[in-house]
């Protein structure tokens, strides 16, 4: 018998239905950066305008991305956010006065010694895959690695298939976002990095905050956030990988992109006490 097709979770709600009192009880936002905030790789001018909307507001906003730390340092200075966390919840940028701190999820030697199983894995991967090329910010990680498939290059889906097949086949964690495929050792990810910054910036635990924070995604590497966040949001360019979801936000917004996400932060914005405070 063929295996039946994995349960999938309801499709979102258009965000205009988001009651103004659940959106209301919101104190901060996590969210995706690639195709969420940015169109091919820069910050579209209503994303930043939105996050300094919500800066000023007092709602802080971590941003959880696969992008390498080399790529995301500059932006963890330069953005109003309260941190970033970069290659899947591996490394985290925080401010520190007029700089940028950086932190891991692993110790050096945990780091050190992946890096050589992460350079045999990533030639293996570009052999045995036809047009696969690791991504163009490769120079900046440093826990992972990434296969463009979808930003300078085009992979086919068997391609893309075939990709996170060996990167799991060499022991690896695989996820596919927008534009890479990213492959790392480890049990962190977007999620524990969530975690991870809600204890670390604050001082609390996340789980029993679920309804409190948002999360915001576009891509098949969201869907472990969209299925813990009571409050998860996708932008519309999600629909995208309508067909390759299995778990979906509760809502989703009419703009794409950066559009999207000014969409939310105004929807939060609007509904939030004059009083209110951040966490």
């Amino acid at each position: 018998m063929p295996t039946p097709p994995a349960p999938s979770s309801p499709k979102p709600l258009p965000l205009a239905a988001w009651p103004a009192a659940a959106r209301a009880g919101v104190t901060g936002v996590m969210t995706d950066i690639d195709d969420t905030l940015t169109r091919d790789g820069a910050i579209e001018p209503v994303a930043l305008e939105a996050l300094r909307a919500l800066d000023a507001a007092g709602l802080p906003v971590v941003a959880i991305t696969g992008r390498p730390h080399g790529w995301s340092l500059p932006f963890a200075r330069d953005w109003p956010v309260a941190a970033i966390v970069a290659e899947n919840g591996a490394v985290a940028l925080l401010r520190d006065g007029a700089g940028v701190r950086t932190e891991f999820a692993q110790d050096a030697a945990t780091r050190a010694a992946n890096a050589r199983r992460l350079q045999a894995a990533a030639a293996r991967i570009v052999r045995e895959v036809p047009r696969a090329t690791l991504a163009r910010d490769s120079a900046g990680r440093l826990t992972d690695i990434a296969i463009d498939h979808s930003e300078f290059t085009t992979l086919a889906p068997d391609a893309i298939a075939r990709v996170v097949e060996l990167m799991r086949e060499e022991g690896m964690t695989a996820t596919v976002s927008s534009i890479h495929v990213n492959g790392w050792y480890g049990s962190h990810s977007k999620w524990s990095g969530a975690q991870w910054m809600l204890q670390r910036l604050f001082g609390r635990d996340l789980e029993p905050e679920l309804e409190r924070w948002v999360y915001v995604g576009d891509s098949t590497n969201d869907q472990a956030m969209f299925e813990r966040f009571t409050a998860s949001v996708g932008v519309a360019n999600l629909m995208r990988f309508a067909a390759e979801l299995t778990h979906w936000p509760a809502w989703i917004t009419l703009g794409e992109r950066g559009a999207g996400f000014a969409e939310l932060a105004q929807a939060l914005l609007q509904a939030r006490a004059p009083a209110g405070n951040g966490p």
